[in-house]
């Protein structure tokens, strides 16, 4: 069992960077492939980035590749996305993901955060 506490969104400007955080409790993080999706109003939740269980490899959507990262600190329970360049439709409710397995996927998740809004400004 995994429980996961997103942290960071916020209010930015178009072009502005941000990061937020996923902190995980549980034992099986260190184990796990963790993803990000992000879901806008009125839009279905889509895959954001994943990252495998050792942090070595990792998957974007083709929307987000070049700008986000992702990345994990297993010591520390937590998996990251750094968001650089935003636009205005990168505004949604992002959540992190835990999957069922180790690899980085854009499907397999079982263990869901409660999501952080990032809003982002024309």
């Amino acid at each position: 069992q995994l429980q996961l506490v997103e942290s960071g969104g916020g209010l930015v400007q178009a072009g502005d960077s941000l990061r937020v955080s996923c902190a995980a409790s549980g034992r099986t993080f260190s184990i796990s492939g963790m993803g990000w999706f992000r879901q806008a109003p009125g839009k279905e939740r889509e895959f954001v980035a994943a990252i495998n269980w050792s942090g070595a490899s990792t998957y974007y959507a083709d929307s987000v590749k070049g700008r986000f990262t992702i990345s994990r600190d297993n010591a520390k329970n937590t998996v990251y996305l750094e968001m650089n360049s935003l636009k205005p439709e990168d505004t949604a409710v992002y959540y992190c993901a835990a999957n069922r397995g180790p690899m980085a996927s854009n499907r397999g998740y079982d263990y869901w955060g409660q999501g952080t809004q990032v809003t982002v400004s024309s």
